[in-house]
């Protein structure tokens, strides 16, 4: 039987229900889940701040859930695109506030479906609330 590879990448820095429900959402799409967790140096370089809990512990995390197949840390480079190629999915889970286009991954990664997952309570579950000095 042909396995449905679903894969979605975040920070998921300050872990909270609307990262479970993005977890979840991811994982119904099909039958393997697999969530890339960026790493501290290029959370540092695409967001311009640096993740208050390490790249460790926020794999550890999501982990813990028990919703993903695998969870694996990001690649260091600056071509975010290689891991995805790697991985080979069939499925790219993104979620509703992520900045990258449904139509880039398309051109990376022909014959992907991109699914653009529901936001979960956005008005209270968004990782830069719980940041030191917000909200």
């Amino acid at each position: 039987m042909i396995k449905t590879r679903v894969v979605c990448a975040g920070t998921f820095d300050h872990f909270h229900p609307g990262h479970v429900d993005f977890l979840k959402q991811a994982k119904a799409l099909g039958d393997e889940l697999i969530v890339i967790v960026a790493r501290d140096q290029n959370v540092r370089r695409i967001k311009n701040i640096l993740p208050e809990h390490d790249e460790t512990a926020r794999k550890a995390d999501i982990e813990k859930t028990g919703i993903p197949d695998k969870v694996i840390l990001g690649y260091t480079n600056k071509d975010i695109f290689l891991i995805l190629k790697e991985l080979s999915p069939d499925i790219v889970a993104l979620g509703y506030d992520q900045r990258v286009s449904e139509e880039t991954i398309q051109k990376r990664l022909p014959g992907c479906r991109v699914v653009r997952l529901k936001p979960f309570h956005p008005e209270k579950y968004k990782s830069s609330y719980f940041r030191a000095g917000t909200k």
